[in-house]
């Protein structure tokens, strides 16, 4: 899997959404996840990313998650933003971009 390839590459892959830990667990149970989802019910960490925002679906405005993904290097700091990340393929194209990263020393 995508996920064992992260782990070999000493890869952390963390999720954060405001859900509750509660709706966290049940979430894991039935998608039995196995990346490390964190609760932002406050939504501060969400708001300093930057991912808390304005989102429209059928034409009605609402503010949610923004679906993004930060690759952030050894020394924190932030080497590579994806925006508006759908689902397919998207693992995998961060795959490649460590793999690009780990060769370049």
């Amino acid at each position: 899997s995508v996920l064992s390839e992260f782990k070999k590459l000493g890869v952390e892959v963390i999720g954060v959404s405001p859900d509750s830990v509660k709706s966290h667990c049940s979430f894991i149970a039935k998608q039995k996840l196995n990346v490390m989802l964190l609760s932002d019910e406050l939504k501060k960490v969400l708001q300093k990313y930057g991912v808390w925002g304005k989102k429209k679906f059928m034409g009605r405005e609402y503010m949610g998650v923004l679906r993004t993904t930060f690759l952030i290097d050894g020394k924190r700091k932030i080497v590579h933003i994806w925006r508006d990340v759908s689902v397919k393929g998207h693992a995998q194209e961060v795959l490649e971009r460590v793999n690009v990263m780990k060769k370049k020393g």
